[in-house]
């Protein structure tokens, strides 16, 4: 197998969003912070609840997909087609925009540690009009294989291959072929595993830091993957926790304002005045 190399690495960056969460952003932070077909990725993590307490109140999305990973803490998603999803630690929401949805994410908890993920993912050309949708995918449904040097791999979307076991994720059937993988290495151990060459891919390091191959893969940061068939994730001294992520790509033209993602910018302006007319959901 070819192993891929450590290509880029961008550190996370502080910012904020919704009604003022604190945040850490990596990929996202730029047009030119993009993998595809993967737009953002945003960390929170805080157990000062000024830092998350405003939470996201109701607001629109069109043309892609968002998954909300929570390691601690508890959300409250509602969105306009009455749904109300209760997001709690180690559960995961994979929701679809398609054509239109207004949302919100509130905490429900005054105090205490609130950390996890909002990961944004594209849709094709041809899903970006589709009904909207929204799955809550609780801990206890998602797979947590126990690795041959030790440690877990926890998978959410797509499947590995652990001591010759297949391990599927609950979420399977995506045009971009998701990956969504949490790794809990202790320290100095090695992962390895099959990654096809067809996909685009990018390690988080959010506890501890790693190597990829040879080369340093510092905390708080994600690492873009070259080309390859496959990866090999060694924790440092202190362990490592990461996301591993990998999809194909779409290679089609991204036109993005906030909340919508489309391919061109008339397909924007139309989605800005669906929202002003208020017709962005029907």
């Amino acid at each position: 197998m070819s192993m891929r190399p450590l290509q880029r690495v961008i550190s996370g960056m502080e910012t904020s969003d919704g009604a003022g969460v604190r945040l850490k952003r990596s990929l996202g932070q730029s047009q030119q912070a993009r993998l595809d077909p993967f737009l953002m990725l945003d960390e929170f993590y805080s157990a000062d609840a000024n830092d998350y307490i405003a939470g996201f109140p109701a607001h629109p999305h069109r043309g892609f997909e968002t998954v909300t990973y929570m390691l601690d803490g508890h959300m409250l998603h509602e969105d306009h087609l009455g749904n109300r999803g209760n997001l709690r630690s180690g559960g995961v929401q994979w929701m679809t925009a398609g054509r239109g949805i207004i949302h919100s994410e509130m905490p429900q908890q005054s105090e205490g540690l609130m950390r996890g993920f909002q990961l944004w993912i594209n849709l094709p050309a041809a899903e970006k009009m589709k009904a909207a949708g929204y799955r809550d995918i609780p801990a206890e449904e998602i797979p947590v294989a126990t690795l041959p040097e030790g440690g877990t791999a926890k998978v959410i979307a797509g499947s590995i291959d652990v001591a010759g076991d297949t391990v599927a994720g609950p979420v399977q059937g995506l045009s971009t072929e998701a990956l969504y993988v949490d790794l809990n290495l202790p320290p100095d151990t090695v992962f390895e595993t099959a990654l096809p060459g067809d996909r685009n891919a990018f390690v988080y390091a959010y506890d501890g830091s790693g190597r990829i191959g040879q080369e340093a893969l510092p905390h708080s940061a994600a690492g873009v993957l070259g080309d390859g068939d496959s990866v090999r994730i060694t924790a440092g001294p202190d362990g490592l926790r990461a996301l591993l992520l990998a999809g194909k790509p779409l290679r089609e033209p991204v036109a993005q304002y906030g909340p919508f993602v489309m391919n061109t910018v008339d397909e924007l302006e139309q989605a800005l005045q669906d929202y002003r007319d208020g017709t962005l959901t029907d």
